[in-house]
């Protein structure tokens, strides 16, 4: 699923009403009936106070067509005009006249008048600012959101949280609806994703309102949101005839004294994914551990035997995975570095092996095309520096994979995967995988994937997909708190499974 910038919205909506012939106004209204549709579905014979605050342009609109039909089925409400501007769109004006016709008369709210009495039993409708919100709620507006926010009533935000700007942070944090759910037009907005922006919604929804579907098929994207139907034309079915070389050789290289358990988790879940064969290089210290724990896997050993002064692979893998428990002692970077040089074999890159890069940047130079960088936010700091807000971190970062010819995964609560200029939001996953050894399960899983010939950005955004919902699984049987990294390889297979259950799946996509 697409996600749009605030004009290409505008752009879609355009172009609908020229296809279709009709006016504004008719889709405005096609999109309030269908607010209305959720709502009324939900709240049918439940008595309840809906007071809606609508604001002077298209959004404040779709809330004057929404409180008309609640209306229109005998529903408890109260509406206020947020008089924020003596501006007022044409859809509004409209939709006012129209609800004054039914003797329905709103409340204007200007910088003079009282805040209005909230219940936390109330219902509140948040149709202040849309889409095209573009500066700071002047301070008597700020004070009103604020006021609701307090209230501790259910806030239902019409298609974005009122003073939350679509394609950049806040202007300030306190004059934002902290909606308890949020009903997108058509498609979902970024700012839904990211941390410092995320934290205004709590639940989103996608509501249908019959946009051209040629137009947004047309329109390229700089983001798009990956759910089950984006990403299940991604699998890759097995052979019958196949055998264990036709799905890959992967090998895993890390550890150091007392983190071998990094690679055990890594090659397990490599193995788990499908990789046809996994051999694990480590210092001796982790040998016999490695053989114990994870009998499938051969074991190769450098010289020492705490950590890893010298790579020699004496075949050529079909990918690498590098980096988990390795350490930074000065052989270990060396041997990297000289490693990096020789190796022809895409890698995925994760842990100490990123923090080696930041230290030595030189070396992203020869790191392989197409391979796969697994930052956490720290990790990423240290590669492409400071940024300014989530929106100036996402493009410094396509900058930086765009420079190097990577794919980059910028891990977090949804993880996007970037490669060539565009961004892949992930859907599944919980606060549960916030929890030692994660990340070395997705470098295993993201190293099997491209052993058995995924493409690089498929083998990512596919094994993130996957990570996060092994995580989900895991989370359903024993919850958020007790799920540890070994826990979501043993739900790799069920989350492959998972795939292929529909009805489910669906229901978790179309609501989040």
């Amino acid at each position: 699923m697409k996600i749009f910038s605030a004009q290409q919205i505008y752009q879609a909506d355009k172009s609908t009403i020229q296809r279709e012939q009709i006016t504004s106004d008719v889709l405005m209204e096609r999109a309030a009936t269908q607010l209305f549709e959720w709502l009324h579905s939900r709240l049918r014979g439940t008595q309840v106070n809906v007071q809606l605050f609508c604001g002077i342009g298209n959004n404040g609109g779709d809330g004057m067509v929404l409180a008309r039909k609640l209306h229109e089925h005998d529903y408890s409400i109260k509406v206020h005009v947020v008089n924020y501007s003596e501006r007022r769109s044409e859809d509004f004006l409209l939709n006012l006249e129209r609800l004054k016709d039914m003797k329905v008369w709103p409340d204007f709210i200007n910088k003079e008048s009282d805040l209005p009495q909230i219940s936390p039993n109330d219902i509140v409708v948040d149709a202040i600012f849309g889409i095209g919100l573009n500066r700071a709620p002047d301070d008597w507006v700020g004070n009103l959101i604020r006021h609701i926010n307090n209230s501790r009533a259910f806030t239902l935000s019409v298609d974005v949280p009122s003073g939350l700007p679509v394609d950049r942070n806040p202007w300030n944090s306190e004059y934002v609806i902290r909606a308890s759910y949020v009903l997108s037009f058509q498609l979902p907005k970024l700012v839904f994703f990211l941390p410092e922006t995320g934290i205004y919604v709590n639940q989103w929804e996608i509501v249908d309102i019959g946009l051209d579907p040629d137009c947004i098929a047309k329109t390229d994207a700089d983001f798009e949101l990956m759910g089950r139907p984006e990403v299940l034309p991604m699998y890759r079915p097995r052979l019958k005839f196949s055998h264990k070389g036709t799905y890959g050789h992967s090998v895993i290289i890390g550890g150091s004294y007392g983190k071998i358990g990094a690679v055990q988790l890594a090659t397990n879940a490599c193995l788990s994914v499908g990789s046809g064969l996994v051999t694990a290089f480590v210092p001796k210290c982790g040998y016999d551990s490695l053989q114990s724990a994870v009998p499938e896997v051969m074991v190769l050993t450098g010289s020492r035997e705490k950590s890893i002064s010298e790579i020699e692979i004496p075949f050529e893998p079909s990918v690498v995975g590098i980096g988990m428990g390795i350490g930074l002692d000065d052989d270990t970077v060396s041997a990297f570095g000289s490693f990096l040089k020789k190796s022809n074999s895409p890698m995925v890159i994760d842990a100490d092996g990123l923090n080696i890069l930041s230290q030595n940047p030189e070396m992203l130079k020869d790191v392989p095309r197409l391979s796969v960088l697994t930052p956490h936010p720290k990790e990423l700091q240290r590669l492409i520096g400071e940024w300014a807000s989530d929106f100036d971190k996402l493009e410094k970062t396509k900058a930086f994979a765009s420079k190097y010819d990577l794919v980059v995964v910028v891990k977090g609560a949804h993880t996007i995967t970037i490669y060539n200029g565009k961004g892949y939001v992930n859907t599944t996953g919980n606060p549960g995988m916030a929890t030692a050894g994660s990340g070395d399960v997705l470098t295993g899983m993201i190293t099997g994937l491209l052993a058995q010939g995924y493409l690089s950005v498929e083998a990512a955004i596919f094994g993130v997909y996957l990570h996060g919902l092994a995580g989900d699984l895991g989370a359903s049987s024993m919850g958020y708190e007790a799920l540890k990294a070994s826990i979501l390889v043993k739900h790799i297979g069920n989350a492959y499974s998972e795939l292929f259950r529909q009805p489910e799946m669906e229901q978790k996509d179309n609501a989040h």
